[in-house]
């Protein structure tokens, strides 16, 4: 992104920490997110010799279809690292990356990937035990945090709660570009992996199911009830749904029990990964003034943002919702081991204790209510 500041990203020591590690770096996450930035950037601060290539580019697949270890070994006789960008779009990336890994150990690759399921698919049996890898999501508050000057930070948290946080739209100053940015992003790139690797032809069908969900978030969601409205069935609507989070557009909460009766486990909820895309998909980029879904923007802004913390500090966590048939509920759950971590979203604060069943049921777990007035901690800024 020329021109405009950089952001440091919460991976990048951790990433160059790995360099010449033994082991073959991914990178995947949605489009437009920074990765190709974030790689140049890592690559060009090590001071190694490099050769950065696009898998989207023919030149690039033709240069490794030739699969001996001699032709990689031309092909890199004068390059430390080999960063591909794209990598999902080169034929037996897996088994290429391999070779190249076990054949010249003093090289290191790094490939990066839009569509989660592609790179991962082409990656996975090839590189198992040779890889490690990161998921880049849109900018998170530590990473921003430290951009803004304090007086700023509370509009600039309600204009993301909006906006959402992709670089370009988070960088830009203007609300008009903002919202053109996003509609592009929406009709451009938010389903061309899906679009690509299932080969669907139906868009309205897949751009009308994400509108339900954005509707939905925050709540269970019914497959055959979303399958009787778009006129598909059940299965094809799980495949969808699948495949949208997949392409890092959405993701799935399951519902929590260890051991009442009561609880709702067989249901869903689904959350938008970035904020911008769930009010794009709703054409409403109002600000919040004017909004009456402030509690649910805030529902799905926060978890969003717990996600990317516990995704770049590799926490061994699994994250849940929890309600009762009674309706007891509670927005975030999150178990570690035998540790259990309940958290409320709520836009407006207020002293809340622990739904009565759940204080009964799990009473060596912690609450916690996230508001704007406590949100800090809870995504990872310490101001200690």
């Amino acid at each position: 992104m020329n021109g405009i500041p950089y952001i440091t990203r919460s991976h990048e020591a951790r990433i160059k920490e790995l360099f010449f590690a033994g082991k073959v770096i991914v990178l995947t996450g949605p489009r437009r997110v920074g990765k190709t930035t974030l790689l140049k950037n890592i690559v060009e601060q090590s001071g190694k010799s490099h050769m950065f290539l696009n898998g989207e580019d023919l030149s690039t697949v033709e240069l490794f279809e030739r699969r001996t270890a001699e032709n990689y070994r031309s092909i890199l006789s004068d390059v430390d690292l080999l960063v591909i960008d794209e990598a999902q779009y080169i034929p037996e990336i897996g088994y290429i990356a391999k070779l190249i890994h076990d054949e010249l150990p003093g090289k290191q690759l790094i490939l990066s990937g839009s569509s989660s399921f592609e790179i991962i698919q082409r990656t996975g049996e090839p590189l198992t035990g040779r890889k490690i890898t990161f998921e880049l999501l849109p900018f998170s508050e530590v990473e921003l945090w430290e951009t803004a000057v304090p007086q700023k930070r509370i509009d600039l948290l309600r204009k993301r709660m909006v906006f959402g946080n992709y670089p370009e739209v988070y960088l830009d100053q203007s609300n008009a570009t903002r919202i053109e940015y996003l509609r592009e992003l929406r009709d451009s790139y938010l389903l061309k992996d899906v679009l690509k690797f299932e080969q669907l032809r139906n868009v309205d069908k897949v751009m009308d199911l994400l509108r339900l969900i954005a509707m939905q978030v925050g709540s269970e969601v019914s497959y055959h009830e979303l399958g009787k409205q778009l006129s598909m069935s059940k299965n094809t609507v799980e495949k969808y749904l699948d495949l949208l989070s997949k392409a890092y557009v959405i993701y799935k909460l399951e519902g929590f029990s260890r051991n009442l009766r009561k609880e709702i486990t067989k249901s869903s909820r689904w959350y938008y990964y970035d904020n911008g895309i769930m009010n794009i998909v709703l054409n409403n980029l109002d600000d919040l003034s004017l909004r009456r879904d402030t509690g649910r923007l805030w529902e799905n802004y926060m978890i969003s943002e717990r996600l990317k913390y516990l995704n770049a500090t590799r926490q061994l966590s699994r994250s849940y919702f929890w309600r009762t048939y009674d309706r007891q509920e509670i927005d975030l759950v999150e178990e570690r081991g035998v540790s259990l971590s309940a958290f409320e979203m709520k836009w407006k604060h207020q002293v809340k204790g622990a739904p009565k069943a759940w204080k009964n049921a799990y009473p060596e777990s912690t609450f916690k209510v996230i508001s704007p007035e406590s949100y800090l901690p809870f995504v990872g800024i310490d101001l200690i």
